[in-house]
Order: structure tokens, then sequence, then C-alpha cells
């Protein structure tokens, strides 16, 4: 038969000229290799978001070198920046417009809470209008926590059953956030 070995957390079986394992961690390592992400920038944060993607960074390594500015061909939503009551309903479109599997990643202070714009007119955090999965602290944060949001977001993605998104506890997520759960 074959050598039954353990790599990355997953029993393999090696032979010569085949390799056996589990579908959902194939499909789970392609996944999170291949994370098309769609950045929604909007201020300071959207610029070190940037800074990621030069050459002393590059998220490339990790597979996210396209960036996707079509909703419908991204799998991840990159919210890097402060948001306006008045862009809640435009980000919460944008989400909605995007293809599952998809996750969510909160970059800074004001993505995550509102930061220091405690005011009327400043949503306090997108987890009031779309369901996030990474948090990224800082004001604004650094290109090497931007990453660690990323890779935070890769493991999550190897991890992810892929029934996950038809279980009853993700429809009343999207219920919770008044969002089409079809």
């Amino acid at each position: 038969m074959g050598k039954v070995e353990i790599i990355n957390g997953v029993e393999t079986i090696n032979g010569e000229g085949f390799q056996l394992t589990l579908l959902d961690k194939v499909i789970g390592a392609a996944r999170a290799n291949s994370v098309w992400p769609l950045p929604f920038a909007t201020s300071c944060c959207g610029i070190e978001y940037m800074g990621t993607m030069g050459s002393n960074y590059d998220v490339a390594r990790f597979g996210m070198e396209r960036m996707s500015f079509s909703p419908r061909q991204a799998d991840l939503l990159i919210v890097a920046g402060t948001i306006s009551k008045k862009l809640a309903p435009i980000l919460k479109q944008v989400y909605e417009q995007m293809a599952e599997p998809k996750w969510v990643l909160s970059v800074g202070a004001c993505a995550s809470s509102g930061g220091i714009f405690d005011t009327y007119s400043v949503l306090q955090g997108i987890d009031r209008v779309i369901p996030v999965d990474v948090y990224v602290p800082g004001c604004p944060p650094r290109p090497e926590q931007i990453i660690e949001g990323c890779m935070n977001i890769h493991r999550l993605v190897k991890s992810e059953s892929l029934r996950r998104r038809y279980s009853d506890e993700y429809k009343h997520l999207l219920k919770k956030y008044d969002l089409n759960d079809e």
C-alpha cells in the first residue's frame, strides 16, 4: 500500500505514484492559497493596505496578488478605514454581491469600532451591517499586522467545513444582519 504520514495535522497515505487524503482538506488548502481580495479602502488604513502590496511586504507570497475590484469575483472583502453611515448600505450591497464562500477582514480601528470618530455620521464598526471574520487592530495598523490578519483568514479558510455555509447557525447569522441567505 503506502506509507501513512501526518502532514499539517492531516493523515495522508503516500505511495509510489499516488497520495490519499481528505477532500475537505485539499479544497481548504486550494481555497486558502488562492484568495481573491476586494479592497474597500477609504482612508489611512487603505494606504497601509496598499503598502502590503509593495515589494517590501508582498502579499503575492500568500496567493493574494490578484486584486478583484468586482464583488462577483472576490471571496475576501477587506474593509480598511472609516465607514460613514451613508456608506454602510453600499458596503452591505457589495457584501451581498459576493459569491459564497466569502470572508471579511476588518482593518484598523475605524472599520472595527469607529475609531476616534464617535460621531453621528460614522458607523461604529462594520459588524453592525455585515459579519466580520477577522479584525486587525491599530490606527493605522502596520503592514505586518495586515499580513497577520490575512494569515488568520487563511487558517480559517483551510479549516472551514464545506458544509458550514449551509448550517442553521450560518443562516441565523445572515438573518441577524438582514442578509440574503440564497
